[in-house]
């Protein structure tokens, strides 16, 4: 039987001459893409980028064509559907707008048209019927494929904003909660300023009234003291706040800073009664901010005094892990410690410095997650905590995040508080 008369052979041999057409009707779809001023995105690509899920479509079109019986054309439109999916998933990924998706196959639409026409054409006794089948077919094809991939586009693009969107409020919902811990670390400090005030105006007034005496002349200076320790910490906490504070790295030894700063730290834990010792390696030579390590053991040193009634401090350092990366410093009390109610806020707020600090762990190269930090025994009686960390803790937080040390907290009732601060010894250069 003549096959410009019988559908079944007219199809087949239409499907013969797309295929021995292939490359030609590709390279025909992407001039045509190139041409096209509405889509740009498609001269950054390579061939095969340009063509990925493509070929299979056209695989697909020539099957709908030799297709014997309805389960055929079924399983050739469920390959053109995978294959349109795959294809959008690739546009979105490549950068497309949906515009240019839809322009893409409405030229690969054309390309396929022009070369059905030129097969009539080539074969003039070829039925009309079959001509307009094949139309259909092509245009079926194109019009699935565009729909199957915008819709993915779609899809994918609507997760993007989503997540987007999700991160966003994410955001929005820790800088709240941050601006929230800065007033209250503000709230606090404006207390404790006010109330070093008031304990120097009074004892200024005794004085004036019954004249300078030794006991009140040291009351006067611990007040003045206290007074100059608080503002210094408004003055860095404001300089964190502005963004002005930056590390400077320099090689130092931590093992003689901190022996000297709990040195200079001893009269402070006498008057309180308390014993303050140190407990570390001797040389303990790291790179590092001097400056800020130093003010971020003294910050947590003067919190323990102020909190511990009994007992007292130990300061500790030391190098962890095998390969020598990170070094620690540990500030144990002998305080009351504090409850699941009293920590839960403080533990919150120094949440974020513990986290961000796991960078110490430099790339991911882990030995093993470190052993809690121990405490000491309690020989306090138990107090009402505030609930707050206070500006001395709001700094030791913002400094860790600065140096890229990890800050932990360890402490429960009948045993003391551990402050340990885990630091790089090494930092990137740059």
């Amino acid at each position: 039987m003549n096959s410009n008369h019988d559908p079944a052979g007219g199809f087949a041999a239409l499907a013969r001459h797309l295929r021995s057409r292939r490359d030609k009707i590709l390279d025909a779809w992407r001039r045509a893409a190139q041409r096209d001023p509405e889509v740009t995105t498609s001269t950054a690509l390579s061939r095969v980028q340009f063509y990925d899920h493509i070929p299979r479509i056209l695989d697909a079109l020539e099957r709908r064509l030799r297709a014997d019986d309805l389960r055929d054309s079924i399983e050739a439109q469920k390959d053109e559907n995978e294959s349109a999916e795959g294809h959008g998933l690739l546009r979105w990924q490549q950068g497309y707008d949906d515009e240019e998706v839809m322009r893409e196959w409405i030229a690969l639409d054309a390309c396929l048209a022009d070369e059905v026409q030129a097969f009539a054409d080539a074969n003039p006794g070829l039925s009309p019927s079959i001509v307009a089948e094949a139309c259909r077919h092509v245009a079926a094809v194109t019009i699935n494929g565009m729909s199957e991939s915008v819709a993915q586009y779609t899809r994918l693009a609507r997760i993007e904003a989503s997540e987007r969107v999700s991160t966003l409020e994410h955001a929005i919902a820790q800088l709240a909660e941050l601006e929230k811990q800065r007033a209250e670390a503000w709230r606090q400090a404006a207390h404790d300023l006010r109330g070093n005030v008031s304990m120097v105006q009074n004892v200024a007034a005794v004085i004036e009234k019954t004249g300078p005496s030794e006991k009140f002349l040291r009351m006067l200076g611990r007040g003045v003291a206290s007074l100059h320790a608080l503002l210094d910490d408004l003055t860095t906490q404001a300089r964190l706040d502005a963004g002005l504070e930056n590390r400077t790295v320099r090689r130092f030894d931590a093992g003689v800073a901190l022996s000297q700063l709990a040195a200079s730290l001893q009269l402070a834990a006498a008057d309180r009664g308390l014993y303050l010792i140190t407990e570390g390696i001797d040389a303990l030579v790291v790179d590092g901010d001097e400056v800020k390590v130093c003010r971020i053991a003294q910050n947590l040193l003067l919190n323990a005094l102020k909190y511990t009634a009994q007992g007292g401090i130990k300061l500790g350092w030391e190098m962890t892990g095998a390969d020598a990366a990170r070094w620690s410093l540990t500030v144990q009390d002998t305080g009351p410690g504090l409850g699941d109610a009293a920590l839960e806020p403080l533990a919150a707020a120094l949440e974020t410095a513990t986290r961000d600090g796991a960078a110490v762990e430099l790339g991911g190269a882990r030995e093993g997650a470190a052993s809690p930090a121990p405490t000491l025994p309690s020989e306090s009686e138990s107090a009402d905590a505030n609930g707050g960390e206070g500006v001395g803790l709001s700094i030791v937080k913002r400094l860790c995040e600065l140096l890229d040390a990890k800050l932990e907290l360890h402490t429960s009732p009948g045993q003391g508080t551990t402050f340990r601060v885990t630091f790089p010894t090494r930092y990137p250069k740059g």
